[in-house]
């Protein structure tokens, strides 16, 4: 089973800010996008007053759109509610240093009301619940995130300017598992790797990807609150550190029309002894709840979808031939379908390949742990494999569009059953807003193919 022990503990805490080596300790907790919201704090005066009694933030950082836009729509947060505040409190399980920024920690905070009940539409908490669900029937959920990215020789600034148009890839060519290739971005990669050891990450590797100046960097699996705890801490990192070496990188799902950016991740189930409970006997076959628990995801992988893919971005990267999935099916080792089964005895797991590096991943794991539920509850059965090339193969496809995947999940009452009416509608509202502001956007390709021949 992973480690729990913290990156950094309370009592080292007190010591390092004593000292004078940490002045700086940032509170932080992920929003819809998966994105660190919070405070940065005084070390003194955290560890005298926020630590123990938490803070405050206004509700409406789970209610705005990508841009930071207020919108209508969220029953939770509006103008007519006055806007009022949620508390964060510390998860002290969480704290760490944060080596890119001196003298500085970090950890992350859980969201309550004034009455200290959960938030039940914050990422973290929504995932709490469906672990919660899952550790019923004794079980923990391991998971390992692997995100891809697009570094640029422009800095965000300079991006910002040009409007994202004629930006100059890191690699101008596919550098797919060259050493070459990542040779040539060495010291943004390295830093990177460093710096999330640093914060207490376990790096396994980096390589190159398809896309010029594409790359993933991966780390070790651990306990599905953990992973998704790191996940986005790195995407955040990732972004300020690329920020200090004067370069940019996009985690974005489709950032062209080449290989898009993915997050595969893959999921296992460690039972109360810590032994993968999906692997049955010396054989290592798959047991009978791993069959169970994959048969949940096909059943639930079209209404969940918004989980997975949750902008309008994501969907452009589900093409035949692409390496993104558009088949509901599962296979041994086959990288054309959405779910995967890859390892053997310990190792064992299912791999889920439509979320892109735009992922929340407390959404997409709780999709995922919900689904498995589904099916463990159900005892479903799983079908056959597919064995071939699953686009071509005639199985259901996922969703081709947001304003597809909304719907389903709207209409889904395995999602209600899951997570809630409330917590239905509050990501209902998210997908909503996102087509609405789309539908009343004139794009470049309009003007292309329109300004003079048309």
């Amino acid at each position: 089973m992973a480690d729990r022990t913290p990156p950094l503990g309370i009592e080292e805490l007190h010591t390092l800010v004593a000292s004078g080596e940490i002045d700086t300790v940032v509170l932080a907790f992920p929003d819809m996008q998966g994105r660190l919201q919070g405070k940065r704090f005084a070390a003194r005066f955290f560890l005298d007053e926020v630590l123990h009694h938490g803070t405050e933030g206004c509700a409406y950082l789970l209610a705005v759109d990508t841009e930071m836009n207020t919108v209508d729509g969220y029953a939770m947060s509006s103008w007519d509610r006055g806007y009022g505040d949620f508390a964060l409190r510390p998860d002290p399980s969480t704290l760490r240093r944060i080596p890119w920024h001196p003298g500085t920690a970090l950890l992350f905070a859980d969201l309550a009301w004034n009455d200290g009940s959960p938030v039940a539409a914050a990422p973290r908490q929504i995932l709490r619940r469906q672990l919660e669900r899952l550790a019923a029937l004794g079980y923990t959920a391991q998971v390992g995130t692997e995100l891809e990215f697009i570094v640029f020789k422009d800095s965000y600034e300079q991006a910002w300017n040009a409007n994202y148009r004629g930006l100059t890839p890191a690699n101008q060519y596919n550098i797919d598992y060259s050493v070459l290739g990542t040779g040539r971005v060495e010291p943004l990669l390295r830093r990177l790797r460093n710096d999330m050891t640093g914060a207490g990450l376990t790096v396994e590797s980096a390589k190159g990807e398809c896309n010029p100046g594409q790359h993933e960097i991966v780390f070790r699996y651990a306990e599905a609150l953990v992973t998704c705890d790191q996940h986005a801490l790195y995407k955040t990192g990732a972004k300020e550190i690329a920020a200090q070496e004067g370069v940019s990188l996009t985690f974005m799902a489709k950032y062209n029309e080449r290989e898009g950016n993915s997050c595969h991740i893959h999921l296992s189930l460690a039972g109360t002894d810590g032994t993968n409970a999906m692997a049955d006997g010396p054989d290592g076959g798959m047991s009978e709840v791993m069959r169970h628990f994959l048969a949940g995801q096909l059943a639930a992988l079209r209404d969940f979808s918004l989980l997975y893919a949750p902008n309008i971005n994501s969907y452009k990267r589900f093409r035949p031939g692409s390496f993104a999935p558009t088949a509901v099916a599962w296979g041994h080792d086959n990288r054309t379908c959405a779910l995967r089964v890859v390892g053997h005895g310990r190792s064992l797991r299912f791999e889920n390949r439509l979320p892109g590096g735009d992922v929340n991943p407390y959404l997409a794991v709780a999709g995922l742990v919900a689904a498995g539920l589904y099916g463990v509850e159900h005892r479903m059965e799983l079908p056959e494999p597919c064995t071939g090339n699953a686009y071509t193969a005639g199985f259901e496809h996922v969703p081709a569009t947001l304003r597809e995947a909304a719907e389903l999940w709207e209409n889904s009452p395995v999602a209600k059953a899951a997570f809630g009416e409330d917590v239905v509608a509050h990501y209902r509202t998210m997908a909503r807003v996102e087509l609405e502001a789309f539908d009343a956007a004139v794009t470049d390709w309009e003007l292309r193919r329109s300004f003079e021949r048309l």
